[in-house]
């Protein structure tokens, strides 16, 4: 991608899985892709959480959001949040995502709260929708399969997927290609007792 001043690219804050916890969430993939649905499931090593989509950014203030970033994590300490059950957005009738849960996080939404509100600061648009931090394991294209599908999903509901350490955030890009998304961390950014 050529750079210059009016060069844009896709933008998110994540926080990265472990490799654990991918593993697993690739073994629930196997597991449902045995019912046939039309589910486009996204790839493991692309598996992250999502703190908040920017979307076309101007290259040039990246620097900015690095810095405004840092800022809002110096004050966290490292912490926990567990990975647990699973789910489709909206409803089990008429689903178009499935996920993997995350247990309700005090620290967690503080610190998705304060970068929404840093980045809105920056001129970047407020998310209307309430957070729900989860991994999505897969984006429903059509309803062929997914009854069968959503049952099986309903027998995973109580899984504990284990505990991620969340000691940093990310600034990612995402690369739109034919063969789906690329993602690269353009920054780490450590949370405050951390760096």
């Amino acid at each position: 991608m050529e750079s210059g001043p009016d060069t844009y690219l896709r933008c998110f804050i994540a926080l990265a899985i472990s490799d654990h916890i991918r593993r697993e969430c690739g073994d629930i993939i196997e597991r449902l892709k045995k019912h046939d649905a039309d589910v486009k499931w996204v790839r493991v090593d692309n598996m992250h959480l999502t703190l908040k989509f920017l979307g076309k950014t101007p290259q040039k203030v990246l620097p900015e959001i690095q810095e405004y970033l840092f800022n809002v994590v110096l004050s966290y300490n490292p912490f926990y949040i567990r990975i647990y059950t699973t789910g489709v957005f909206p409803n089990r009738k008429y689903p178009r995502v499935i996920w993997i849960g995350v247990e309700d996080s005090d620290m967690l939404k503080r610190l998705h709260e304060d970068i929404e509100n840093t980045m809105v600061s920056l001129g970047f648009k407020k998310e209307q929708r309430p957070f729900k931090p989860h991994l999505t394991l897969g984006r429903v294209r059509s309803r062929e399969g997914i009854v069968h599908l959503v049952h099986d999903l309903d027998m995973l509901k109580d899984k504990d997927f284990g505990n991620i350490h969340v000691k940093k955030i990310k600034l990612m890009k995402s690369d739109l290609k034919p063969q789906g998304a690329i993602y690269s961390c353009l920054y780490d950014i450590p949370l405050g007792k951390e760096a």
